[in-house]
């Protein structure tokens, strides 16, 4: 007798329960300490500025939130990047989304491990040529802990945030409010993380 093929959904809540925490986080050198170097260039002061307006600084640590991509060093980029003044609008929704989540229940603990990216860097580290990661603002995760209604939520209220949503084979959470949608590990609804 054949074993039935389980649903896509079930596929997804699977990686969902079996997230790995905080420990496989962005151990690329891209902590607080290379951060406070990086920051004397005085690049992050008027991002920083308008995350204090928005009363949206306490979202996560500011060098969480202008981490690249993982593979900057590999790409010849820097480790942090301040989005594009013309960005910021997005970067609001994405954070109020973060907010949301965290606020609900939805998600515990977090940590950001990649935000903006140029579209260089994007395209050097193998990012989707129209990436929100390049062209809004997107947050890729590590959750200290499972959040089982990661996809109900996305379901719910997804389309009203314009919420994109995946899960990258690595165990990463991608986030950002780009367009209602979800995707799976070859980048296609075909393997969608929320059915």
């Amino acid at each position: 007798m054949l074993a039935k093929k389980p649903h896509h959904g079930a596929i997804a809540m699977a990686w969902l329960l079996a997230l790995p925490g905080f420990a496989q986080g962005a151990q690329d050198g891209r902590g607080q300490a290379l951060f406070e170097q990086w920051q004397k260039s005085g690049q992050a002061q008027g991002f920083q500025a308008y995350l204090a307006r928005e009363h949206l600084d306490r979202v996560a640590p500011l060098y969480q939130l202008l981490r690249s991509a993982s593979d900057w060093q590999r790409c010849g980029a820097e480790p942090f990047a301040v989005p594009p003044q013309a960005l910021w609008p997005s970067v609001k929704r994405t954070l109020e989304l973060l907010e949301a989540l965290r606020d609900k229940r939805v998600i515990g603990p977090f940590e950001v491990v990649s935000a903006y990216r140029s579209p260089a860097l994007n395209r050097c580290a193998g990012g989707a040529a129209n990436s929100a990661h390049s062209r809004a603002y997107a947050v890729d995760l590590w959750l200290e802990a499972p959040a089982p209604e990661l996809c109900a939520f996305w379901k719910a209220e997804g389309q009203a945030w314009q919420m994109g949503l995946s899960r990258y084979p690595s165990g990463r959470i991608h986030i950002d409010t780009a367009g209602y949608r979800t995707w799976g590990q070859d980048y296609t609804r075909a393997t969608a993380f929320c059915q």
